[in-house]
């Protein structure tokens, strides 16, 4: 009984890790298509889309994840600004 509780609790651990990469991949993908989309001049309807998507990919697994009440203890590149020089 012990040992399938053990297993239990390792296989979670497993998943809600591969969750949480799987949240950082997705911000990533997300913010390079808000890049992208900023960046070109023109942007058509098809690149409208393809970062709502994007955006509509991570909130779906981001709800998941706060269902799992799962953790990150990584900072997203995102949220970290390189303006300043100082960290004050």
């Amino acid at each position: 009984m012990f040992f399938s509780r053990l297993r239990r609790q390792n296989v979670k651990r497993e998943y809600d890790d591969r969750l949480l990469e799987l949240i950082n991949s997705l911000k990533e993908e997300w913010d390079h298509a808000a890049q992208t989309q900023e960046a070109v001049a023109d942007s058509d309807m098809e690149m409208e889309q393809e970062t709502a998507l994007a955006r509509q990919k991570y909130f779906f697994i981001y709800r998941e994840a706060r269902v799992r009440k799962i953790k990150n203890d990584q900072i997203q590149p995102s949220v970290i600004s390189y303006d300043h020089d100082n960290f004050e």
